[in-house]
């Protein structure tokens, strides 16, 4: 665990921003995991179940690697908003073709808003700052790495021609970190900080950038 030492489950209680983000992160990450499924000759049931472990899988590894209960263990709303979300876009992914990028959008949300919340999490714990952008970034990639691997396919993370996955978010991390070490108050670094992640992201797809590959 990235912790050892005992934590005080009381400070588990997640100011509202964090929560709010959950959220949405949780909704974004499910349809990501519906819109995986296309063209994988997967029904309803199995489009539900990979939504579900694409929106909980970063949460999971983050808080079990915290050393706090699972968040979505603890109240049924987070899953009754990620099966709604899942029902919702398998809906209109059956009847809409979507375009080819819309996965790769709708991840690259994902990825920072899931980010955003390891990072923030890390930090109300009380982790140093650099256990708290290690942990922001593993929550930002464990979603998608799930899905992917349920789908046969290679991880995000590791394709370099999907351009900046991690690095990413290792940008949007340091910046709400940093932001806040200098005394900028929230939410400004978490919005600077999902604002780098998206935007490196982005830019990356936009104009193929990506890191030196070792061949």
């Amino acid at each position: 665990m990235l912790a050892t030492r005992a934590i005080d489950l009381s400070a588990v209680n997640q100011p509202l921003l964090l929560t709010v983000i959950e959220y949405v992160a949780i909704c974004v990450c499910a349809a990501s995991g519906v819109l995986a499924a296309r063209g994988k000759r997967i029904d309803l049931f199995g489009a539900i179940v990979l939504a579900l472990a694409t929106a909980f899988g970063g949460g999971t590894v983050r808080d079990v690697l915290a050393g706090v209960p699972v968040a979505w263990l603890r109240t049924p709303d987070y899953l009754l908003s990620a099966t709604a979300t899942a029902l919702a876009a398998f809906l209109i992914a059956s009847r809409r073709e979507l375009p080819r990028t819309a996965l790769l959008l709708v991840d690259a949300l994902a990825l920072a808003l899931f980010t955003m919340s390891g990072t923030r999490k890390g930090l109300s714990l009380e982790f140093s700052s650099s256990v708290a952008v290690l942990l922001g970034v593993t929550t930002g990639v464990a979603g998608g790495t799930v899905r992917d691997i349920l789908t046969g396919e290679v991880p995000l993370v590791f394709q370099p021609e999907i351009r900046l996955y991690a690095t990413a978010a290792l940008g949007g991390a340091l910046t709400l970190v940093l932001l806040r070490s200098v005394g900028i108050p929230e939410p400004i670094p978490t919005f600077a900080g999902g604002a780098v992640t998206l935007g490196l992201r982005l830019a990356a797809i936009r104009w193929r950038i990506s890191l030196p590959v070792l061949d």
